[in-house]
């Protein structure tokens, strides 16, 4: 029987929980299919709840590259339709998109050699094929980039271009960057790739509190908009936007960062408690999250729908601080002010509770 898969990650159903077998290729999941788990849904074959760490645990050493090679590459050319490239419509098609050789065709290389690369042999290919390869399958800024970071860990070069690795323990922000973050009137964040909510000044923290409620002090937005649902659909009102640009985060930070072993955690868990999750992770899109407006439902003061700006940071490599503003004068600008006016008074009531008598 065919296993289905789910990205690269392979993993056997053992006990209760679905446990990962011996052959892990990429940050992703393939279920064998076997005995029912104890709590998983008859319907979907979903495991019910959280897993241990130990289940959902795998070698950050055997990643299959060219897997995650092999379905960016086709789930791309999929994409595209010979309109788009400016070819000819020629005949049926079994498949959506171009087909192989008019990809090589459009890149200037022969069918064996593209085919080759799509098998996933990315290893020693120059830069000049890699951008013939980027222009013909018309990838973004952000797809692009994730090309070549799949290039070099097949080249075994992606190490040196890694943020530098950071102790066990969660990080915290020096007391200077607090200082920074906490004069900022308007929400700020810092988060890591992984989506993990490291550090807000007390707007931040305020407009975040349904993270915070549902994770207290180690909010992670992916696991809320999957793990979470309730909560997460009354945050996000867009729930389904939020949810493709979550997944699209961590797919990219996978390509910067692929043996990142937090984040191997973080999709074996996503990916065997969620199949909203799991259908997005197989689809392979990759952002940047540098600009844009997003849309939140705050239970105290309503809808807001607030601009932001995210910057990496470079006296914290692969650390992204997000600043939020409203348009002034709106319906959002008199929520922020209203929570703000809310959080001195909770800040200041701390505040007096601390002091001596």
């Amino acid at each position: 029987m065919t296993t289905p898969r789910i990205g690269g990650v392979s993993l056997h159903q053992t006990g209760s929980w679905i446990e990962p077998s011996s052959r892990c290729s990429g940050l992703g999941v393939s279920i064998q299919p076997g005995e029912r788990s104890l709590g998983e849904s008859l319907s979907r074959r979903v495991p019910i709840g959280r897993p241990s760490r130990r289940c959902i645990r795998r070698s950050v050493d055997a990643v299959d590259n060219r897997a995650e090679v092999r379905e960016f590459l086709i789930s791309r050319r999929a994409k595209i339709t010979p309109q788009q490239a400016g070819l000819p419509e020629m005949g049926s098609r079994r498949v959506p998109g171009l087909r192989r050789g008019e990809v090589a065709a459009l890149a200037g290389v022969s069918i064996e050699y593209y085919s080759k690369l799509e098998r996933g042999a990315l290893a020693g290919v120059s830069a000049s094929v890699l951008d013939a390869i980027a222009r013909a399958l018309q990838l973004d800024d952000a797809e692009r980039a994730h090309l070549f970071h799949l290039a070099h860990a097949a080249d075994g070069t992606s190490a040196g271009m890694r943020p530098r690795r950071r102790p066990g323990k969660r990080w915290t922000p020096r007391p200077a960057l607090q200082w920074v973050l906490d004069k900022f009137t308007a929400p700020a964040i810092i988060r890591n790739g992984r989506m993990d909510l490291l550090a807000s000044n007390h707007l931040g923290r305020a407009m975040h509190a349904t993270l915070y409620d549902a994770a207290g002090e180690e909010p992670n937005f992916a696991r809320l908009t999957f793990l979470n649902l309730d909560a997460a659909h009354d945050f996000y009102p867009d729930w389904d936007g939020a949810a493709d640009t979550c997944v699209a985060i961590l797919r990219t930070e996978a390509g910067r960062d692929p043996h990142d072993k937090d984040l191997h955690d973080l999709v074996g868990e996503l990916s065997t408690r969620s199949d909203d999750f799991r259908r997005r992770w197989s689809a392979h899109n990759v952002r940047y999250h540098g600009a844009g407006t997003k849309h939140f439902h705050h239970h105290d003061v309503g809808d807001m729908e607030l601009a932001y700006e995210s910057v990496d940071m470079i006296s914290e490599p692969g650390l992204t601080l997000t600043l939020y503003a409203a348009e002034p004068g709106s319906a959002t600008a008199h929520a922020l002010d209203l929570l703000a006016s809310w959080t001195a008074v909770i800040d200041d009531a701390i505040e007096d509770a601390h002091q001596p008598s």
